[in-house]
């Protein structure tokens, strides 16, 4: 079975998702960013959400998860939690 391990921060708006996608992009770091504005409480580490296979997070998710390439900020992602910024850290087949 494929296995992902990926980070997010997740917001309640688009705009703001974009926002701080352009700061990561910038330079700023991904897991100081969910520290401060991730609504998750993954935030607090950083945005981890540790290694799972497909099915086991939303639709949406899964989607980006395991077609995204490595290491690249993918995102706005919306949910029904709200919007994500999502980084797949390693994907495994």
């Amino acid at each position: 079975m494929t296995l992902a391990s990926a980070r997010h921060i997740l917001v309640d708006s688009e705009e703001q998702c974009n926002e701080l996608k352009k700061q990561i992009e910038s330079g700023a770091d991904f897991a100081q960013v969910a520290k401060e504005y991730s609504n998750c409480p993954s935030g607090q580490d950083g945005g981890q959400l540790g290694e799972f296979g497909p099915g086991m997070m939303v639709p949406e998710f899964d989607t980006v998860v395991f077609s995204a390439p490595v290491n690249t900020i993918q995102g706005p992602v919306q949910t029904q939690f709200g919007y994500h910024l999502l980084e797949v850290t390693s994907r495994s087949e």
